[in-house]
């Protein structure tokens, strides 16, 4: 049996209970925040997605609702290096255990490997998916080469050449003494 799932209202305890999985891209204007780190929102694609969901039971024999997601995009960021726009990859790959509540994740989270999120009846896979594909940014963006060689220079030489030169305040004491006072 296949079942078509909407990402924006994605039910987490059937989607878990039949095992199925859900793959798709979404135009990067459908993510906004991510979209507004773009220097060049023009020449941005889609963001892909993949998820599976599984049910595992826990030791006290209660079922899990668990999901395995990735994705990736390309995203134009500007270089730190050269100020001039690059293209960089961003990818993630990840498994999410659901709970109850709020406070249960907070503790769980601390003391597993997988990430643990609340539990939603319609769950928005769109806003995962945005999220790890934000928190996967490089927190310096740069070209493995740049298009043009950076200026690496702290000050303008013409800056330099109009500072005016100040007079050494004790060469200045020096030529008091040496003239004659008119007294």
């Amino acid at each position: 049996m296949t079942s078509t799932y909407d990402p924006r209202m994605l039910p987490l305890a059937a989607f878990a209970r039949s095992g199925e999985q859900l793959s798709g891209s979404t135009p990067m204007a459908d993510l906004p925040r991510l979209y507004a780190q773009s220097v060049d929102a023009a020449h941005e694609v889609d963001a892909h997605f993949s998820v599976s969901g599984s049910e595992r039971f826990d030791a006290t024999g209660h079922p899990q609702v668990w999901l395995h997601a990735s994705g990736h995009c390309q995203l134009t960021l500007e270089c730190q290096r050269c100020l001039r726009p690059a293209r960089v990859g961003l990818a993630f790959e990840r498994d999410f255990r659901f709970v109850a509540n709020e406070a249960l994740a907070a503790v769980e989270d601390e003391e597993s490997e997988e990430d643990v999120l609340v539990f939603a009846r319609q769950f928005d896979l769109l806003d995962l998916v945005e999220d790890e594909l934000l928190m996967a940014m490089p927190l310096v963006p740069m070209h493995e080469t740049c298009p043009v060689t950076p200026r690496f220079s702290v000050a303008d030489a013409d800056f330099d050449a109009t500072a005016p030169q100040s007079a050494n305040p004790f060469a200045v004491l020096a030529d008091l003494k040496r003239t004659p006072s008119a007294d």
